[in-house]
This record gives C-alpha cells, structure tokens and sequence, in this order.
C-alpha cells in the first residue's frame, strides 16, 4: 500500500478537523465496455485568491508539499483548504470539503470547512457553564446551545502565520479573556506538517474527492464500544451506552449509510450521525480512532488521537448551497467530520472527562489522519 501522512500538532483550550481550480491542463480517461469517464486531476488553490488585506490583518493561503502530497491552509481560521493524495491509479484527489477563494469563507454563512474550531469544540447546553462557583454566559448559535466557541469563534479569527519549511505551517492565536464570553488569556498554536511517517480540526472529507457525490457508501470503523446519546437539541443526556445492537456499531467496516434510515430516536435527533464516539483505551500514546475508505477512490484514511473522544458527522446538514471548489457545490451529506475531541457539554457534565485549563497550564494535543491506497 502506498502511503501518505498529514501531521498536525494542536496546543488548545478545546478541540474540535477534489477539484480543480479553473486550471485545467490535463484528463485521465478510464474506459469501461460502453462508458468513458475523464478524472481531472485535483489542483491547490490560487494563492492570490485568499489574499484580503482589508482588515487589520492580512489573510494569506500556505502551501505545503511533499512528494506525495500537498496541503493548502490559511491563516484565516487556521483552516485546511485543500489536502491532495493519490487515489488507486495514481490520480492527485482533493479529500476535504472547501472554497476557492477567502470571500467565500468570510461572508457566506459559517460551515466550519477545515476549521480549528473553539475555544470550545462541539456544544456547550444553553450557552452557560460553571467555573470555581462562578457562571460564565456564552452566546448561543445552535438553538439554545453554544456550538464551536460561539458566534465569532477560533473559525472565524485571523491568525499569525509563519511558514516553516515547505512542508509546514505554524499558526498563533489570542483569545483574550472574556472573548465570547470565556474566562482567562489563551495562547494558541496549531502546527500542520507533512510528512512521510502523522490535527484535529472540522475537516469535511470524501475520499472519492471533494464535489463527487454521497459519502454514505464509504466504509467506516471506529474503534469505539459506547457513544454518548443525545437530546433533542443534540447535548449529550449524561450516560454513556454501549453501540452493540444499534446503528452506531461501527466495530467493523460498515457503509455510512448502511442504516442510516433505520427507526432510532438518536438518528432522528440527529437527521443522522452527529454523535460522540467513546474511543477505547488503549496504552499507545496515539490510539486508533477510526479508519474510512472511498468506496470509488480506493483512498484509506486512518485517524489515531490522543483525545477520549471522537464527533462522527455524517453531512446531515448539507443543503448544496454553497460553491466548494471546482464549481461544485456542498451537497447533503456529500462529506463526513470526524473530530477528535472531549465530549460535549463536558463543563456542565462532571462525569465526563475534565476540559477546565487552569492558569498556567499548556494543553496538547495531537491528532494524525494518515492515507493509503488500496
């Protein structure tokens, strides 16, 4: 199996993790016994196009290359754009969900594609939580919920950029204390590098390429024995329950949408997956959590964290209104999140793992989505 690596280290409070670009120069044509099917290959974005110098800081796009991969982030949001790998035959594929321009990520309605999200990843219950005998309000952007920091979160901030070498980028970030409503200065640093051996962000993947169609054939497995069940308003009820017997046993490679029509109360709370997974332990610094497969592409992707937790989310809320790259468009569930993570609500759930970061202390965390073909 050929094999390449995206690494990233995240230094955080909370956690959240193609096509071409007009520039067409070359097709590779697969011929069946009646159909001829021509495969662009995927292309990084124009790096002019995410140049805004508007604001009081500067958005700009950083191209990472190895020799089989490239990478695209930029400084706004601290997002991955684009992460190109070789299908079966050899053809550059773009795997995450993302715009070809930095207009498009600030002003159409926030989808989180390739976010590092925060100062809290997921959902917090009714915008509030608790912290030494003190309430903290937060402004609410999910129903009555607080989702990914807020309404002006991590997502949405311009970061510092310095380009390491060509295969890395380092971002910084402030949030200052009372910043969308959380307590205290935080220091953040993200990292994402390429390797040849290793992030945890809002990534939308497919990995039959960005813009190709459902994801609800790709096969998945998450290393997980119990998942936390939601409420209406998708905050985790408390209890932990074990997967066996449901439609969230993905212990062993299952199509996404094998059951996702299935009559179950969490799916329907869901409008499908968007659901934590309990990873199970494991004494390697960095446990598998999941492994997903393109079921046209032949692309593997392998997920292996540090973190107790992982968020499967399905698409669910995909409408195709808006323009990813290539001139295609975000359609229902045609790409899936797998964000490595502490649970949701977890301030407001003591039995949960602890997210409090007390002054002084340096929170890491890292995260590895590796590819391979088969």
């Amino acid at each position: 199996m050929n094999r390449i690596f995206l690494a990233s280290l995240g230094v955080a409070a909370a956690l959240a993790t193609g096509c071409d670009n007009g520039n067409q120069s070359a097709t590779t044509t697969t011929t069946t016994d009646t159909v001829v099917v021509k495969i662009t290959p995927a292309t990084l974005p124009d790096t002019a196009a995410f140049r805004d110098t508007t604001s009081a800081q500067a958005t700009a796009l950083y191209i990472l290359k190895n020799g089989h991969a490239q990478a695209a982030v930029t400084n706004y949001g601290a997002r991955l754009v684009s992460l190109i790998v070789p299908d079966k035959t050899g053809n550059p594929t773009d795997v995450v969900v993302g715009y070809d321009n930095i207009n498009n990520y600030e002003h159409l309605p926030d989808t989180y594609f390739g976010a590092i999200v925060g100062r809290y990843g997921n959902r917090i219950a009714k915008g509030h939580f608790k912290l030494n005998g003190k309430t903290y309000t937060l402004p609410t952007n999910d129903g009555p919920n607080s989702l990914h920091g807020g309404t002006k979160g991590f997502d949405a901030g311009i970061w510092t950029g310095k380009q390491l070498s060509d295969k890395s980028v380092q971002l910084y970030y402030l949030s200052t204390d009372g910043e969308m409503g959380y307590p205290g200065n935080l220091q953040v640093k993200v990292t994402y590098t390429l390797t040849d051996s290793n992030i945890t962000n809002h990534s939308y993947f497919n990995l039959n390429g960005q813009g190709s169609g459902t994801i609800n054939n790709h096969l998945l497995q998450l290393n997980a024995d119990a998942y936390t069940p939601v409420d209406s308003t998708l905050i985790p009820t408390g209890k932990i329950e074990p997967v066996a017997g449901t439609p969230f046993d993905f212990r062993k490679p299952t199509a996404i949408g094998a059951r996702i029509n299935d009559d179950n109360q969490q799916l329907k709370f869901g409008h499908g997956y968007d659901h934590n997974f309990v990873l199970n332990k494991s004494k390697d610094s960095l446990a598998l959590a999941a492994i997903a497969e393109g079921d046209k592409s032949g692309i593997v992707m392998t997920v292996r964290t540090d973190q107790p937790g992982v968020q499967f989310y399905g698409g669910n809320f995909m409408k195709g209104t808006n323009p990813i790259k290539g001139g295609k468009k975000d359609d229902y569930r045609s790409a899936f999140c797998l964000e490595t993570q502490h649970y949701p609500d977890s301030p407001n759930e003591p039995s949960f793992p602890s997210t409090e970061l007390k002054p002084g202390q340096t929170f890491r965390s890292t995260t590895t989505f590796s590819f391979a073909t088969k």
